[in-house]
């Protein structure tokens, strides 16, 4: 799967753009705050429906402006597909494949995969827990529709049940009806468990020889999913949770409560295995998250039996050389769009780039 080309119209700082990409590895360069980031997030929004940045639709406009479009055409299997999006600043979207309109923004989730490495991922390993389960529903739902659906039934539950918490400070006589939330909840929360749980496995699968590769042989990396409640414990913690939901008006158990942990071994640590959120140093931290990123790579090919479109935002001048060497030579065959502030030696002599756009200041002209 590539990406053709991407069309703009009152993007960010975009007036008008329109940039046609090889299928092979891209760049944009520039000075910063040029606008090659939001190159980057329009394809991202062209996929997902969301902006990397969890920027609103009315924050994306140019400023002035009450609307923006994005249109981006995608190949696969040599037939194109053209994806139009309208931002609107006082409305939700409306998002069109080739040319009809789709009734749900979940339609849209899976149709193009998109695999984006920014140097914020570098710290999902030391961040809470919220950014460890947003990567795992990003990836999630762009594999897996059930797991989509479930996902979007199953918060919408919860803030049903947490609106009603609120409103039993007023009306009290309401708490009977607590259990039939719960049992939607324990529906949808068991599936979420149930995939997460499969997706960790599946990563782990991966994620070993990439990790032991990357740091030169010297750590084994194992993540462990940890889910705030198991399945079968489900409705009695639920349940026993009632009065303190109510004393807090939120829903305390379920699947929107769940972690990650990234546990190593190594030489360093004695061999002992150490969860490296706590106690790893920083370079184990973003050695770990690297690895990360290239298992999700292996596992999309491994899944959909297709390669996904790899963004790279500014992430090699975050790496030593020995992990921008790494990540480099673990590029393959894949349609790869990198930003970066110059053309510094390693890019041009390390890989084979096929196409150069120099940015600035919301005008992109490629290079020869």
């Amino acid at each position: 799967m590539i990406i053709k080309s991407l069309e703009l119209s009152d993007y960010r700082n975009y007036e008008s753009l329109l940039i046609n990409f090889d299928k092979g590895t891209n760049i944009l360069y520039g000075d910063n705050a040029q606008g090659k980031t939001n190159i980057l997030e329009a394809i991202y929004m062209s996929a997902t429906t969301k902006s990397h940045k969890l920027s609103k639709d009315k924050e994306i406009i140019r400023f002035g402006n009450q609307e923006a479009h994005i249109r981006t055409i995608i190949e696969k299997d040599d037939i194109e597909t053209r994806i139009d999006m309208h931002l609107r600043s006082s409305k939700s979207k409306g998002i069109a494949i080739d040319g009809v309109k789709i009734k749900k923004a979940a339609e849209l989730m899976g149709l193009t995969k998109i695999v984006f490495f920014s140097p914020e991922d570098l710290s999902i390993i030391k961040n809470g827990p919220a950014e460890r389960r947003r990567f795992i529903d990003i990836e999630l739902c762009q594999l897996d529709n059930f797991y989509l659906y479930n996902l979007n039934n199953y918060n919408k539950i919860v803030n049903q049940r947490n609106n009603l918490l609120k409103n039993l400070f007023v009306n009290p006589e309401l708490k009977d009806t607590l259990s039939i939330w719960d049992k939607q909840l324990i529906s949808y929360g068991s599936k979420i468990i149930e995939r997460r749980k499969q997706f960790v496995d599946q990563l782990n699968e991966i994620i070993a020889s990439i990790h032991s590769n990357l740091s030169g042989e010297k750590e084994k990396l194992r993540l462990i999913y940890e889910p705030n409640v198991d399945i079968e414990s489900y409705a009695s913690s639920l349940e026993n949770s009632h009065d303190r939901d109510i004393k807090l008006k939120q829903t305390t158990i379920g699947p929107h409560r769940d972690d990650i942990s990234f546990n190593v071994i190594s030489e360093s640590t004695n061999n002992i295995e150490i969860d490296i959120r706590k106690y790893g140093s920083q370079g184990q931290q973003r050695t770990a998250a690297l690895s990360l990123k290239l298992s999700e790579i292996e596992l999309v090919k491994k899944i959909t039996k297709d390669t996904p479109i790899l963004l790279l935002d500014d992430v090699l001048s975050e790496l030593d050389s020995n992990r921008q060497n790494f990540l480099l030579n673990s590029i393959g065959n894949i349609q790869t769009i990198i930003t970066c502030t110059g053309l510094d030696e390693f890019v041009n002599n390390r890989f084979e780039v096929n196409k150069v756009f120099k940015v600035t200041n919301g005008s992109v002209s490629e290079a020869s």
